[in-house]
């Protein structure tokens, strides 16, 4: 996870301490292989994968979290802001169902269900697991 732009948010997002620090335990760890592996389910990749990019935890994607998600993806800093607006915008546009100017996790899952690369890969780069012994482990709140 050393060189992957949302390391924070994973250790965050399968942090189970009760320190807000952020540290995993080894079970956290376990679960978080369990989401990466190739036997977990699509939907729970993307519950996963929407609570990684939700990076104020308010259930949503905002503006705001899109943002911040480009710049782990493109490693562009704020000064970029005004070239990534309308890319954003279309994000937006083509995902926002309700038109409430956010992603909510249902919409989300819709868009990344049209996605092959998502269904196969789930979203994330592929770790090997030998043989999926961590399989089935981890089921969405």
């Amino acid at each position: 996870m050393k060189a992957n732009p949302f390391q924070h948010r994973i250790c965050h997002v399968f942090s189970t301490s009760e320190n807000s620090d952020d540290s995993m335990s080894f079970e956290d760890f376990l679960d978080m292989l369990s989401v990466f592996s190739d036997s977990a389910t699509s939907e729970i990749k993307s519950h996963y994968a929407f609570r990684i990019f939700d990076f104020d935890d308010d259930g949503t994607l905002s503006r705001k979290d899109l943002e911040k998600l480009v710049n782990c993806l493109t490693g562009q800093d704020e000064e970029s802001r005004l070239k990534r607006g309308q890319p954003i915008q279309n994000i937006l546009e083509e995902s926002d169902i309700d038109k409430d100017g956010t992603i909510n996790l249902s919409e989300f899952q819709h868009v990344v269900s049209r996605s092959p690369d998502f269904a196969r890969y789930g979203g994330f780069q592929q770790h090997s697991l030998s043989g999926g012994v961590l399989s089935g482990g981890v089921h969405p709140p």
